[in-house]
């Protein structure tokens, strides 16, 4: 199979599950898509917290020592975040969702829609809404940043098949409860996962197990995130904190190089 072959079956998988996810949605009552979006909140609390645990990875300690991992993790957050907050990567997200919305028709007001600024209004947040929490719950997953670098170095497609199957029945539930804001995260996961698996065959296998297991528990951190705000406990703006998952890495490097 080609790179890229798993990304393309992902944005299948999103899109045929978010149709259907639409179809059930009308047919629905609210109580049930709020219980849906609640359920899908904890078992995303769930998935970040096993992917978090990485920190604990004998590799990870190995490389730059026991104490050093929850700080490398601590440090990746707060730099990454403070580097976020200065692009305002959140407010750039949601903006990127909005235009998406008004390139796909849903965003258009017309003279015979003076009247429903209100509705027009709900309904744009709520489109932004399934955009930003899926694209983010879809791209920011360890299966996502590792099955895409995976697939780039060329050790198959496996685990971006196996995330798609999740994605697909996931896109079902959040497009019933959040609409075709959950639809359009497929172009997130394309560009997201289609730069991931670049750099995979870019770098091929010179990414060590410690490097990854940083990424993988801070991104497992940011989908707890992301279920908090799932579950509206508190709107975490979790998109600032993406470029922790640049940073991590990075500050293994610098540990295991000054140790």
């Amino acid at each position: 199979m080609f790179p890229g072959f798993g990304t393309l079956v992902n944005i299948v998988t999103i899109v045929v599950g978010s149709t259907i996810g639409l179809l059930l949605g009308a047919r629905l009552p609210r109580r049930i898509r709020l219980t849906v979006t609640d359920a899908l909140g904890l078992v995303t609390l769930l998935i970040g917290g096993l992917a978090a645990v990485e920190v604990t990875s004998s590799a990870f300690s190995s490389a730059v020592g026991r104490s050093a991992p929850v700080l490398i993790v601590l440090g990746s957050l707060l730099i990454g975040g403070i580097i976020g907050s200065l692009l305002d990567l959140e407010r750039r997200l949601e903006d990127f969702g909005g235009w998406l919305r008004f390139r796909l028709g849903r965003g258009r007001v017309t003279a015979a829609d003076h009247g429903t600024d209100a509705a027009e209004d709900a309904a744009r947040e709520r489109f932004i809404e399934g955009f930003v929490s899926t694209s983010l719950i879809f791209c920011v997953g360890p299966l996502a940043v590792l099955g895409s670098l995976f697939e780039g170095i060329g050790l198959g497609s496996e685990q971006l098949i196996l995330k798609a199957t999740l994605d697909g029945f996931a896109s079902i539930a959040f497009a019933a409860s959040l609409g075709i804001g959950v639809m359009a995260a497929a172009v997130a996961v394309a560009v997201v996962q289609g730069a991931l698996t670049l750099v995979g065959f870019l770098v091929g296998d010179v990414l060590p197990e410690a490097h990854l297991a940083a990424i993988t528990a801070v991104g497992g951190l940011l989908l707890i995130g992301v279920g908090i705000r799932l579950l509206q406990i508190k709107a975490v703006p979790v998109g600032n904190l993406l470029p922790a998952l640049l940073v991590a890495p990075l500050l293994v490097q610098l540990v295991a190089v000054l140790r």
